[in-house]
């Protein structure tokens, strides 16, 4: 993924605000009031790329994502 456009999802019907993304990469990942993730830029930077994979990873609910373009 390195050096190419990234966008990364939040499927909100899965999210059940753990915050693990926000707390691996808080530049990717916002939170509301009641801890639900969003997401919080169109595309990811490539410096941002591997905090943003740390988190799909991460998230034991598996509602985050990432693709190219």
């Amino acid at each position: 993924m390195t050096g190419e456009a990234v966008r990364v999802h939040v499927d909100a019907a899965k999210c059940k605000a753990y915050g693990i993304c926000y707390q691996q990469s808080p530049e990717v990942f916002d939170l509301d009031d009641s801890g639900y993730a969003s997401v919080r830029m169109e595309e990811v930077p490539p410096e941002l790329h591997e905090a943003a994979r740390m988190a799909v990873r991460m998230c034991p609910e598996r509602a985050i994502s990432i693709e190219a373009g």
